[in-house]
């Protein structure tokens, strides 16, 4: 007799701890499964009910014929899937009276998130009492990719199951195995690109099977899977990593276009990149070849080579230029302008590596006559320059300062001058955060005091860092000739007396200002509506 568990697939540990249940007489009279579109929740709901109805039910219940067997599916798209009143009319007289023919009774809600989302928990309300007094017969199973939108009161009545992305391997091999019963031909590299773009849904990947079958005739081909899917070769993407890697932008846009030419679909080709980039970092940070998620085995060293050349920093900053646009191209029309932007953009990185190099040399204090920095001087063995001809200057005295700074006084009229001359010398976020200072005053000789507004304390203790701090009063040295120190400070007492909260408008003039607004006047006039209550925005 065959196990109803054997058509779930890698979810090793949730059939291993329902079939314990099954042969313990444990069944609960709830579970949530939780996970991934396509990974056999529902699927693994449906074989315990055939465990536990036996082997005679099994057609019935794959035909969905069976009476004791009912899937609840949201009938539409809205906010409100399943209204209250579906609810009290068909499922709870389906829990609440005896099953049919059977000992048990089974309700699957396919989409649970979906079906009793937690911002409208009406219908979850009603179906509590069943759930928290489950008559001994019913069995309820709650499937969701977002378990998080289920109200908590269903949540905490029943046992959670997370289901697992099926892993490549599984699905390959069960490509495979339908290609072979079949009687069809495939290429194995063909099979591994649809393995691997089902994203771990063994059901997704079944269905592009499927699409890829009525679409090609003969022998299925990794051409064939790049047609159908408007996705780009893997020499493209190589030969496009290439070009970003030499800087080559116009390379890189001649790449794009020329893809695009062929086919190939904007947004697909920005996602393999992404996909193409994400292995590169996993190759560069030391994980082996079966790691690699969107690129073959047989590319591993092609790619680590790559990553070598790019540097993990520069690597790391792709992958988030590339997420980034993206994201934008998902709610633009212009995906093929974004998406050349991110590949300039890219083209004028520096080399992040060589940067993070230098950082940590002046991070370690290397010393200005040290060999390192000394090798970019000139040597001092260079034949000297021709002499020029020039006016003679007098001699200055030896014991004057060659770079020492003519005195400037400071006057309460000239301090706040002075400060702005000082932070536009400063070439850092320093200089940032110093400007949202509008007064200085002199507090004691050759000390200043910087004053910040209320709102800007953020920037006042940015600024009270040694090393900030430091570089203002160094900056106000190369202005002024002199050693000046900085103190600095939050002014709490704006005007006269302190400040009060504006008073909140009542509801009838907050409902005058509602009316005005021309889309509410727009809408009152098209539906002949009034205003009958206003709800503030809930904080996300």
């Amino acid at each position: 007799m065959s196990d109803a568990f054997d058509g779930v697939r890698a979810q090793a540990h949730a059939v291993s701890v329902l079939r314990r249940a099954v042969a313990e007489d444990r069944v609960a009279s709830g579970y949530l499964f939780e996970g991934p579109n396509g990974v056999g929740k529902e699927r693994c709901a449906l074989a315990l009910a055939k465990t536990l109805l036996g082997q005679s039910a099994h057609a019935r219940i794959d035909k969905g014929a069976h009476p004791d067997v009912r899937i609840f599916r949201p009938r539409d798209e809205g906010a409100r899937n399943f209204p209250v009143e579906r609810l009290r009319e068909e499922v709870l007289p389906y829990a609440e009276f005896a099953p049919f023919e059977a000992k048990h009774a089974f309700v699957i809600f396919p989409e649970a998130d979906v079906s009793f989302p937690e911002h409208h928990p009406e219908a979850a309300n009603a179906l509590l009492k069943t759930l928290e007094e489950p008559p001994d017969h019913v069995k309820f199973f709650f499937c969701t990719t977002d378990p998080e939108k289920i109200p908590i009161t269903v949540l905490s009545r029943c046992q959670r199951f997370d289901f697992a992305p099926v892993e490549v391997n599984s699905i390959l091999d069960r490509l495979q195995f339908i290609v072979d019963s079949e009687g069809l031909e495939a290429e194995k590299e063909a099979l591994q690109l649809l393995a691997r773009r089902a994203a771990g849904s063994m059901r997704d990947s079944q269905s592009l099977l499927e699409q890829l079958l009525s679409f090609c005739s003969g022998k299925i081909t990794v051409d064939d899977v790049h047609s159908m899917l408007g996705t780009a070769q893997s020499g493209r993407l190589s030969a496009l990593s290439a070009r970003l890697g030499d800087r080559d932008a116009a390379g890189a846009l001649a790449a794009v276009d020329s893809a695009i030419s062929e086919g190939v679909d904007v947004g697909q080709l920005a996602e393999q990149l992404l996909g193409y980039f994400r292995d590169m970092m996993a190759a560069l940070v030391g994980c082996e070849a079966d790691f690699m998620l969107h690129t073959s085995a047989n590319e591993y060293a092609e790619l680590l080579e790559a990553g070598q050349r790019l540097g993990l920093e520069t690597n790391l900053a792709v992958i988030q230029i590339l997420d980034q646009s993206i994201m934008r191209m998902r709610h633009s029309t212009h995906t093929r302008t974004l998406l050349e932007i991110a590949l300039v953009r890219i083209c004028q990185l520096e080399s992040l590596d060589e940067l993070a190099g230098i950082v940590a040399q002046l991070r370690a204090g290397v010393a200005a006559n040290s060999p390192r920095l000394a090798a970019t001087r000139p040597a001092a063995s260079a034949p000297p320059m021709p002499e020029k001809k020039t006016e003679k200057i007098p001699d200055q005295p030896a014991h004057s300062p060659v770079h020492e700074s003519p005195s400037i006084p400071i006057t309460s009229e000239s301090a706040n001058s002075i400060w702005k001359q000082a932070i536009a010398q400063i070439q850092d976020m320093t200089a940032d955060y110093a400007a949202f200072c509008d007064r200085v005053a002199i507090s004691a000789p050759n000390r200043l005091v910087a004053s910040f507004k209320a709102s800007y304390t953020l920037q006042k203790e940015s600024c009270e860092k040694p090393e900030r701090k430091a570089r203002i009063e160094q900056a106000l040295q190369q202005v002024t000739g002199q050693r000046i120190h900085v103190d600095f400070e939050v002014r709490r007492d704006e005007g006269n007396a302190p400040s009060r909260p504006q008073p909140r408008p009542s509801l009838r003039q907050r409902m005058r200002d509602f009316e005005k607004h021309p889309l509410v006047k727009q809408a009152i006039d098209m539906f002949e509506a009034e205003i009958t209550r206003i709800e503030e925005p809930r904080p996300e």
